[in-house]
């Protein structure tokens, strides 16, 4: 399987499957990759993954979480070829740590909702903005303990994502208001928490998100309410960005709906705005991401 075939398994896989996440089609993709690859040497095995991944980060779908997941798939490739001379039993063994590997990241979502939904109460007004799988899940899973709650979404402009998450939340019968983007600083008066799903998680604990997610931190954090980033470890990103300006350019994965260098579809979000991140590993204060990344890559 070449690159381009893979890039469209790719493509087909997301397209097959709404909920799917693009990190992990990628690692399912790059798995299928591997065990089909020809290379009679470890270093044409990582030569020909490396090539994949960088078409892969190339797709236009959200590029973070896939380069994250990738960074951590290829230090799986690196510990097998210190292990291991022969490159049967090395992709063997690489092969056996991915499908660990794959089945840890797929479950990830779940758990974090079980996480998250603990925080939701009756009565309560949410706000969060744009799509995200896990803020969903959550959601859904809240609503069908029997908590009544009601929940704002942003249109999340220049694709309105947030649009396809108010049907998505109004189809499973959530209660719930989709407003202008415009409107967070006047709905905030009466919203008691905030959730954001998170496109990557620096090594500081602050995210890159969807842009105007740095809005809604800034004016939650001036009337102080809570802000909570509910965000899968394959998410965790080795870059360590002081402002707008630090976001790597193919982070911000500029697409035909945006195509100005000045306006790109992410934005990054300090830790200092940050309440408490809710992943797979548990609830975590933002400086403890750097913790947490150490781990993933020793």
């Amino acid at each position: 399987m070449d690159n381009e075939r893979a890039v469209e398994k790719f493509k087909n896989m997301l397209a097959d499957d709404p909920d799917l996440s693009p990190a992990v089609a990628a690692l399912q993709v790059l798995m299928d990759f591997m065990n089909q690859d020809t290379s009679e040497t470890i270093q044409g095995l990582e030569k020909s993954i490396k090539s994949l991944v960088e078409a892969l980060n190339t797709v236009n779908f959200s590029v973070t979480s896939v380069k994250s997941a990738c960074e951590l798939f290829m230090r799986f490739i690196t510990l097998a070829s210190l292990d291991h001379s022969d490159i049967k039993e090395c992709k063997r063994v690489l092969s056996l740590r991915a499908v660990k590997f794959l089945r840890r990241v797929s479950n990830a979502r779940s758990k974090i909702a079980k996480i998250g939904e603990k925080f939701i109460f009756d009565d309560q007004v949410i706000l969060i903005h744009s799509h995200s799988r896990v803020v969903y899940q959550t959601l859904v899973e809240a609503h069908a303990s029997k908590k009544r709650f009601h929940v704002y979404i942003t249109e999340s402009a220049p694709d309105f994502s947030g649009k396809l998450m108010c049907e998505k939340l109004e189809k499973a019968g959530l209660p719930c208001t989709l407003i202008l983007d415009a409107a967070v600083s006047y709905v905030l008066e009466k919203v008691d928490l905030v959730f954001l799903g998170a496109e990557g998680v620096a090594e500081s604990g602050g995210i890159i998100n969807k842009i105007g997610t740095y809005n809604i931190a800034i004016c939650a954090k001036a009337m102080h309410k809570p802000v909570y980033v509910l965000a899968e470890s394959f998410k965790f990103l080795r870059i360590y960005p002081l402002n707008q300006r630090d976001l790597p350019n193919e982070l911000k994965h500029l697409t035909s709906k945006v195509n100005s260098k000045e306006h790109p579809l992410i934005d990054y979000t300090p830790p200092s705005y940050i309440t408490l991140l809710f992943s797979d590993l548990g609830i975590l204060d933002p400086s403890a991401v750097s913790d947490e990344l150490i781990s993933l890559y020793v």
